[in-house]
C-alpha cells in the first residue's frame, strides 16, 4: 500500500468512523489514513455501525454495503432519520441499481470495490472540503418562490413545511437557487460537489436531482426543470418539467 508523507490540514484531526466486516481491511485502512492526521474507529457489523454514528463525534462515515445484522442500505436509512453526518458507501456489487439506492438513501458518494486507497482518500477529502466551505460562508438566506434556505442552519422551508434534504441534495438546490434563470450544467454540479467535472456515463448527478426534484414536487408540477443537453433550470414558480 503507498502512503504519502504528511498530513493536510483538512484532515488534522478529524475522525472517521469505518462500518466494515473485513477486519483485515479495516487494520489496513486504519494504518494508512492515521498516516494522513485522521482518527479512525471501525464497527464490523450493521448495528453496532449505526449505534457508534448516532452517538455522533464523526466527521464521516464509511459504510460498507454488505454487513451482517443490518445492511449498509438499512443503516444508511435510519442514520437519515437522526443525523446528516456525511457518508460514502462502499460497496462490492457492481451493479447500478446498488449505487443509485444507496445515493437515494441520502449517501454523499459511493465507491465500489476493490479500491485504491489514495482514491478513497481524493473522495473523503472532496466530502470533507465541501462540507467545510458551507460551514465557513456567511448565513445567506435564498428565497424563491414558496421556497426558502437558509445556508447557516442547512434548513429549507417549503412555505412553513420544512424538508428533508440530504446534504449533496442541499448544495444543489443551493447552486440551482443561486442560478436562477439560467441553466446549470452537470460539470458545474460535479464541479461543486466532487471538485471535478462530470464523469461520461455518471448517473450519480442525475439521481441526486430526480430525488431532490421529486422532495420539491407541487401538485404534479416541479421548480426543476431539465434543459435537455444542457443541463438544469431553477423555476421559482412551479413549471411542468419539460
Amino acid at each position: 500500500m503507498k502512503v504519502e508523507s504528511g498530513a493536510g490540514s483538512l484532515e488534522s484531526g478529524r475522525t472517521l468512523l469505518l462500518v466494515d466486516d473485513d477486519a483485515e481491511l479495516c487494520g489496513l485502512m486504519g494504518d494508512f489514513f492515521s498516516q494522513h492526521g485522521f482518527r479512525i474507529e471501525s464497527a464490523h457489523d450493521g448495528r453496532r455501525g449505526l449505534a457508534r454514528a448516532l452517538e455522533g463525534g464523526f466527521d464521516l462515515v464509511l459504510l460498507d454495503v454488505m454487513l451482517p445484522g443490518l445492511d449498509g442500505f438499512e443503516v444508511l436509512h435510519q442514520l437519515r432519520r437522526q443525523s446528516s453526518v456525511p457518508v460514502i458507501m462502499l460497496t462490492a456489487r457492481t451493479g447500478q441499481d446498488d449505487r443509485i439506492s444507496g445515493l437515494n438513501a441520502g449517501a454523499d458518494d459511493y465507491l465500489p470495490k476493490p479500491f485504491g486507497p489514495e482514491e478513497l482518500l481524493a473522495r473523503i477529502r472532496a466530502v470533507l472540503r465541501r462540507s467545510s466551505q458551507t460551514r465557513l460562508q456567511p448565513a445567506i438566506i435564498l428565497e424563491a418562490g414558496s421556497l426558502r434556505l437558509d445556508t447557516n442552519s442547512r434548513q429549507v422551508w417549503r412555505d412553513t413545511t420544512q424538508l428533508d434534504l440530504t446534504s449533496v441534495e442541499f448544495e444543489i438546490l443551493s447552486l440551482l437557487m443561486r442560478s436562477a434563470g439560467r441553466s446549470v450544467s452537470r460539470d458545474e454540479i460535479a464541479g461543486i460537489l466532487y471538485h471535478r467535472e462530470a464523469m461520461p456515463y455518471e448517473r450519480a448527478i442525475d439521481v441526486h436531482v430526480s430525488h431532490l426534484r421529486k422532495k420539491l414536487e407541487q401538485r404534479g408540477h416541479s421548480m426543476i426543470r431539465t434543459v435537455r443537453g444542457v443541463g438544469y433550470l431553477f423555476c421559482p414558480e412551479p413549471s411542468p418539467e419539460s
